[in-house]
């Protein structure tokens, strides 16, 4: 394993972990968009279904259900345990629009047409896209917390990290996945103006806002 995928898979652990810490310290899911969390729930469940029926290594295992099982946890918060603080009106993104043209490119572009490669490639298109509900929720409320921006942060890194990662395995494993690569570009094509301003006004304590 190399050191871009290890720290981008820690830096994904990193952004699950913050996310879970704040809404458990808080005791409130307050600017976290559920719709996004259900995306990504969705996201690990088509990608790992590959763990009833492979196994690659401890590691991989361990990450698989960790991703899995936090990713419900956070569902499970936001829509029952901490229900009343989670914010429906500003949370009002139409995921339908991305759901379906997800599914109908996963069904005519992938590796191989089978049950499993299929729910693969939809899970790498949905990963690409699944943060615009929260960002669409920021936009909204025009605002967010600095413990929601570093978990957005911490996420945005990962995929940069990834994107280093692939072009690694290329030059030294002549592994190339153009499916993955151009899903990564995609998805940090989309944290590029979050950047920006997080570098500019979070880490200078200020608080983050977005644009409608």
């Amino acid at each position: 394993m190399n050191i871009f995928r290890l720290t981008g898979d820690l830096s994904h652990l990193a952004a699950i972990i913050i996310l879970l810490m704040k809404i458990w310290k808080s005791r409130s899911c307050a600017g976290i968009s559920g719709k996004s969390q259900i995306l990504f729930a969705l996201v690990f469940t088509t990608r790992y279904l590959d763990l009833l029926t492979s196994f690659i290594s401890l590691y991989n295992t361990f990450m698989k259900v960790i991703y899995i099982g936090c990713a419900y946890a956070t569902v499970y918060f936001i829509y029952a345990k901490f229900r009343a603080t989670y914010d429906g009106n500003h949370d009002s993104f139409r995921v339908e629009f991305l759901v379906v043209p997800v599914g109908g490119l996963a069904v005519l572009i992938n590796h191989d047409f089978s049950l499993l490669e299929i729910l693969w490639t939809f899970s790498i298109y949905l990963e690409s896209v699944a943060i615009l509900p929260q960002l669409f929720m920021i936009s909204k409320t025009g605002e967010a917390e600095t413990i929601t921006t570093h978990y957005l942060f911490c996420l945005g890194l990962y995929r940069a990290l990834y994107l280093f990662n692939w072009i690694w395995r290329f030059y030294f494993e002549g592994f190339f996945d153009m499916i993955a690569i151009v899903a990564g570009v995609v998805q940090t094509v989309l944290y590029c103006d979050f950047f920006y301003l997080y570098v500019t006004k979070v880490l200078k304590g200020k608080k983050l806002s977005l644009p409608a």
